[in-house]
């Protein structure tokens, strides 16, 4: 899986993805991370990137012809899909991260400022993605939301792929309680079920623990696994 990112701060990327799992990711050659800077392809001499907006309105756009031409200067690989980081679009979700988890390359747009020349959306036409319900400073965060949780889905990413059978979400619904040592802590002591050795009923028990948070926390998500079963 190859990850293209134009975002004017590189190393917000670059940083993020030298630990953990993402570190050892790359390592093993299960995604390789590309950065590409809009700034390098500016036409001025200041490598200016955003500009006031026609008709008035308080901060700054980002230009078209950097962003474009940055993108236009990218080498698109088969089955690749270009993503765009936008409070304005479509919720990211598990089910989305599978999806993309298919393709062989993700180019993701990040944005800054009051957001991009429209140009841009209409030129690219990228999929737009939304990590939430609220407005970041720049689209660099979510992209690593995306790069971590589709990289993890791919095979070798992680140590054995029953932890990510095991998530929250990838059964349609949310993960069981953990514990480890010490048996107690506090007053608080490992379920007993845990400790006998008896992996059916701790398969039973953990797939109750699931039914019951996933009511209580998310019942939006518990509607659903029920008309799915």
């Amino acid at each position: 899986m190859r990850f293209d990112v134009l975002t004017l701060f590189p190393e917000m990327i670059e940083n993020a993805c030298s630990h953990s799992i993402l570190k050892r990711a790359i390592e093993a050659g299960v995604i390789c991370i590309n950065t590409v800077n809009p700034r390098d392809f500016t036409l001025d001499k200041h490598n200016k990137v955003d500009d006031t907006p026609y008709g008035g309105g308080a901060g700054m756009v980002l230009m078209a012809q950097p962003y474009v031409d940055a993108y236009e200067s990218l080498e698109k690989i088969e089955n690749s899909v270009t993503l765009m980081m936008t409070p304005q679009g479509e919720p990211f979700n598990n089910e989305m991260g599978r999806e993309l988890s298919n393709y062989n390359q993700i180019i993701i747009l990040c944005g800054h400022y009051e957001g991009y020349d429209e140009r841009i959306r209409e030129i690219i036409k990228p999929k737009e993605v939304s990590i939430g319900d609220f407005v970041l400073t720049g689209g660099e965060l979510p992209a690593l939301c995306i790069i971590d949780s589709v990289s993890r889905k791919l095979d070798g990413a992680l140590g054995k792929i029953e932890s990510m059978e095991e998530d929250s979400f990838e059964n349609g619904l949310l993960e069981y309680p953990h514990y480890t040592k010490p048996r107690e802590y506090r007053g608080f002591a490992v379920p007993e079920v845990l400790l006998n050795g008896n992996h059916a009923l701790i398969e039973q028990f953990r797939k109750e623990q699931q039914i019951e948070r996933t009511r209580l926390r998310r019942p939006d998500l518990y509607k659903k696994w029920l008309k799915n079963r």
